[in-house]
C-alpha cells in the first residue's frame, strides 16, 4: 500500500508538471491568441511556479520517501 501511495503522489504532481508545462507552450507559439492574458510574460512566470512546485514535491518523495 505504502509504494501505491508513493506512486500516486509522484504521477500527480508528475501531470501537474505537463499541465503546465504545456500551457508555457502554447503561450510560447501562440501568445496573442490568450485573449484573457495581456500580459504573456505573467503569464509565463505563474505557471513556470506552479512547474517549480511540483518539481520541489517529487524532490521530496524521491529524496525522502
Amino acid at each position: 500500500m505504502r509504494e501505491e501511495i508513493l506512486k500516486s503522489a509522484k504521477k500527480h504532481a508528475e501531470a501537474h508538471i505537463d499541465k503546465h508545462r504545456m500551457n508555457v507552450e502554447v503561450y510560447l507559439s501562440n501568445p496573442v491568441g490568450i485573449g484573457e492574458h495581456s500580459d504573456i510574460m505573467e503569464a509565463i512566470e505563474t505557471e513556470l511556479e506552479e512547474i517549480a512546485k511540483y518539481h520541489d514535491h517529487l524532490e521530496v518523495l524521491n529524496t525522502y520517501f
